[in-house]
C-alpha cells in the first residue's frame, strides 16, 4: 500500500511539473507572438489624391503579442481612433500590438499610387497582416469619386455597389484573406456570381457557359474572382484569375492550380510540377502537354499498388515545401528505387525526360572509383553511361556526324544513328538489340554489350559495382 501511495506521489509530481512546463513554454509563446490564431478584419479604403487612403479593423485578437507586417509602400502607418480603446494594444512604433484583453484593434495607412488609378491596374500587397495570424472572414467597402466609371474586384464576393451623390460605393466580404485590389475603367460587370466564383466580363457570357460552371467540382470553397482578359497579368494574387477565354474546361483548370497554390506550399517548382501535382488531387488530366505525358509516364510505369501508394502519397502532401526534389523522394520511396525523375525533368525544356532508375552503388574501375560514372535502369535494360565510363577504359567516346564514335589506339567502333548494325574496325555488325543509347544528352551502353564490346568484367555486390579491365584478374 505504501508503495502504490509513493509511486503515484511521484507520478502526481511528475504530471505537475510537465503540466508546468508546459504552461510556461505556452506562456513564453504568448509574449514573444509566437502562438498561432486567426482573426476577422473590415477594411474600408478611399482613393483620393492619388493614393488610397486604408482603415484596417482587426477582430478577434488574441490575448498575447501580435506582430503587424505593414504593406511594402505603406506610408505614415499609425493609430485610426474610432473607439475608446481601438489602439490601446499598438506600441509606440507600431509594429506590433501589446498583449491585452481588448479583442479589435484599428490602424490606419497611405498606399500611393505613382500616376493614379490607371485601367486595368493590379494594385498588390495592399494590406496589412498579422504574424501568425490567419484570417478568418474580411469585409472590404471601397469609395470612389463619382465620376471614376469602372469596377473594382477583389477575390472575395461582390456584395454591392451604389452610386452615391459624391462617391461611387464597393463592397466585399467572405471567408479568408484579401491581399490585392484589382481596378478596370468601364463595364466590366459580373456576369455570374457563385459561392466559388464570381466572372467579370464586359459583356454577357453564354447560358449554356453558365449552366456548365454549375457541374465543376473544386477542392475548396474559398472564392475566386475570374476577369476576362485578353493580355492577362503574369503575377497576381491565387484568388484573381485573369483569363483570355471563358471556356469550362480553362475556368476549372485555372481555379483548381490556384486552390492547389494555395493550399500547399511549392518551392522552386515549374509550372508543370504543379500540374502533375493537380492531376492526381483531381484524378483528371490538368495542364500543360508536359505535364500529362509525365502523368502517363508514371501511370504506365507503376504496378497497381505502386499506383494506389503514390495517389495516397500525393493525397497526404503536408505544409512542407514541395519542390522536385521532395517529389523524387516521395516517388523513389514509392517505387523503392532512386530515381532523379522530376529534377531531370527540370532541366529538360524541350519534351519529358524519361523515367529512369538509379542504381547508388558506387562503380569502381580497377579498384578506383569513379564518381562521375552512373548507371541506370530504363525499358527493362542495365546501362551504363557511355560518355564518362569508356574514357576510363582508354577510349575516346563522342557524336559525330554518322553517329557514337569509341576509339582506342586498336580499336574503333561507330554506332550509327539508324539501328540494326553497328561498326567494328571498319567491318560492320548486324544486331538484334542496341549497344548503345542515346538518353536525352547522354549516350549509355548496354551491361551485356558493354562487356561483349569492351572486354570487361563486371562484379557486383551491395555497396559497389567493380569494372575489371580485360588485364585485371
Amino acid at each position: 500500500m505504501k508503495f502504490a501511495l509513493s509511486f503515484f506521489s511521484i507520478l502526481a509530481l511528475i504530471i505537475t511539473g510537465t503540466l508546468f512546463f508546459q504552461y510556461q513554454a505556452y506562456s513564453s509563446d504568448l509574449e514573444a507572438g509566437n502562438g498561432e490564431f486567426h482573426y476577422s478584419q473590415e477594411i474600408e479604403i478611399v482613393y483620393r489624391e492619388n493614393s488610397l487612403d486604408v482603415r484596417q479593423h482587426f477582430k478577434n485578437l488574441p490575448n498575447q503579442k501580435v506582430k503587424i507586417k505593414w504593406p511594402k509602400n505603406a506610408v505614415d502607418p499609425t493609430c485610426f481612433i474610432e473607439t475608446e480603446n481601438s489602439c490601446n494594444r499598438l506600441s509606440e512604433e507600431t509594429t506590433y500590438f501589446k498583449k491585452g484583453e481588448t479583442k479589435a484593434q484599428s490602424v490606419s495607412y497611405i498606399i500611393p499610387l505613382e500616376g493614379g488609378l490607371q485601367d486595368k491596374m493590379l494594385i498588390q500587397d495592399v494590406f496589412a497582416t498579422l504574424q501568425n495570424g490567419e484570417t478568418s472572414y474580411s469585409v472590404v467597402h471601397i469609395s470612389t469619386d463619382v465620376k471614376m466609371a469602372g469596377q473594382w474586384v477583389t477575390g472575395l464576393p461582390l456584395i454591392g455597389q451604389q452610386q452615391l451623390s459624391l462617391v461611387n460605393y464597393t463592397m466585399f466580404s467572405g471567408d479568408g484573406a484579401v491581399r490585392d485590389l484589382y481596378w478596370q475603367a468601364g463595364n466590366l460587370q459580373v456576369q455570374k456570381q457563385t459561392p466559388v466564383l464570381s466572372i467579370y466580363a464586359k459583356q454577357a457570357v453564354s447560358n449554356e457557359f453558365l449552366k456548365a460552371l454549375e457541374s465543376i467540382q473544386f477542392l475548396n470553397d474559398e472564392h475566386i474572382s475570374i476577369i476576362q482578359e485578353q493580355k492577362p497579368v503574369a503575377e497576381h494574387d491565387d484568388r484573381i484569375l485573369f483569363l483570355p477565354e471563358l471556356t469550362t474546361q480553362a475556368v476549372e483548370q485555372q481555379v483548381i492550380l490556384s486552390q492547389i497554390k494555395s493550399k500547399l506550399a511549392f518551392k522552386d517548382a515549374p509550372e508543370w510540377l504543379i500540374e502533375v501535382v493537380a492531376s492526381y488531387l483531381v484524378s483528371g488530366s490538368i495542364g500543360s502537354d508536359k505535364a500529362k505525358e509525365m502523368v502517363a509516364t508514371l501511370k504506365e510505369f507503376m504496378s497497381n499498388d505502386q499506383e494506389r501508394a503514390w495517389q495516397e502519397a500525393v493525397n497526404n502532401l503536408g505544409e512542407g515545401p514541395i519542390s522536385p526534389t521532395t517529389m523524387d523522394e516521395l516517388l523513389s520511396e514509392v517505387l523503392t528505387e532512386k530515381t532523379s525523375y522530376f529534377e531531370l525533368n527540370v532541366a529538360q525544356e524541350k519534351g519529358v525526360y524519361p523515367l529512369l532508375i538509379e542504381d547508388e552503388r558506387s562503380v569502381y574501375v580497377d579498384d578506383v572509383i569513379k564518381e562521375d560514372v552512373d548507371i541506370i535502369q530504363y525499358e527493362g535494360q542495365i546501362l551504363y553511361n557511355a560518355d564518362t565510363l569508356l574514357p576510363h577504359l582508354g577510349y575516346t567516346a563522342n557524336e559525330g556526324e554518322n553517329g557514337y564514335y569509341v576509339n582506342s589506339e586498336t580499336r574503333t567502333f561507330r554506332f550509327p544513328k539508324e539501328p540494326g548494325f553497328y561498326v567494328f574496325n571498319q567491318r560492320r555488325y548486324s544486331t538484334i538489340s542496341e549497344p548503345i543509347l542515346k538518353i536525352a544528352n547522354s549516350y549509355y551502353v548496354e551491361e551485356a554489350w558493354l562487356q561483349r564490346l569492351f572486354l570487361v568484367e563486371l562484379q557486383k555486390s551491395d555497396g559497389r559495382i567493380q569494372v575489371l579491365t580485360q588485364n585485371q584478374e
